[in-house]
């Protein structure tokens, strides 16, 4: 199969990306069901929060060159999301790639497989997710498959480039810009919520009652 190379994604709104760094990811799983990829996806690297614009990356099993070209034309706030065919051996990913990316302002890296050189990573402190490590790399053998900004699968989920990554402690959700936009104010007002009803619990309301959970297993009236 032939080379696929696609134009980068366009920026999205700095207000939603606004938006989405205040909101605790996890309210978002409230609204959402797809978007999640499989926990076995985890964050390697960095600290805090990943928010950016995915530019999608698919590579054969053994060869990072175009991993290597894609480092050199990512812009700030970019997330590489890098597809590695189900390849669990080898790592694309390492400490040289990793200071390429945050050079250009990306805002993270995200390999569906293994990274190698874990200590360097954490020290340039780029957030970088993986599902492990490994000290076999990759290789530049130019070979001509591969993909940059077609749809890919990570994590099990369909990404597309433009798509927005969504990182922390707890895991990655990757969805469409639009998705998001539509969930996330309502999200927020969830989170501006929370404190008072952990006050409630405290003072002594049972959980059920606050969230209406109670009244849900309630028989019903004939």
């Amino acid at each position: 199969m032939p080379l696929d190379l696609r134009e980068l994604p366009a920026p999205h709104s700095p207000e939603l990306l606004e938006k989405l760094r205040k909101v605790d990811f996890p309210t978002l799983g409230h609204y959402l069901e797809e978007g999640f990829c499989e926990p076995g996806l985890q964050r390697v690297a960095g600290t805090g929060k990943l928010v950016g614009r995915a530019v999608t990356v698919r590579v054969t099993a053994t060869d990072s060159t175009l991993l290597h070209h894609a480092a050199g034309i990512v812009r700030p706030g970019d997330v590489v999301v890098v597809d590695t065919g189900g390849d669990r051996r080898h790592a694309p990913l390492g400490e040289v790639v990793a200071n390429a990316l945050a050079a250009r302002g990306a805002a993270g890296a995200v390999v569906d497989g293994l990274c190698t050189d874990i200590e360097a990573l954490r020290a340039v402190g780029l957030p970088v997710y993986a599902r492990g490590r490994t000290a076999l790399t990759t290789k530049l053998h130019g070979i001509a498959d591969g993909a940059l900004g077609a749809p890919v699968c990570c994590g099990g989920v369909p990404v597309h480039a433009g798509d927005i990554v969504l990182g922390d402690a707890n895991g990655l959700i990757i969805a469409p810009a639009g998705r998001l936009a539509a969930v996330v104010d309502e999200a927020l007002a969830d989170d501006a919520e929370e404190p008072a009803l952990v006050a409630r619990l405290w003072e002594g309301e049972p959980l059920g009652t606050l969230t209406g959970a109670t009244g849900l297993l309630a028989p019903s009236s004939s």
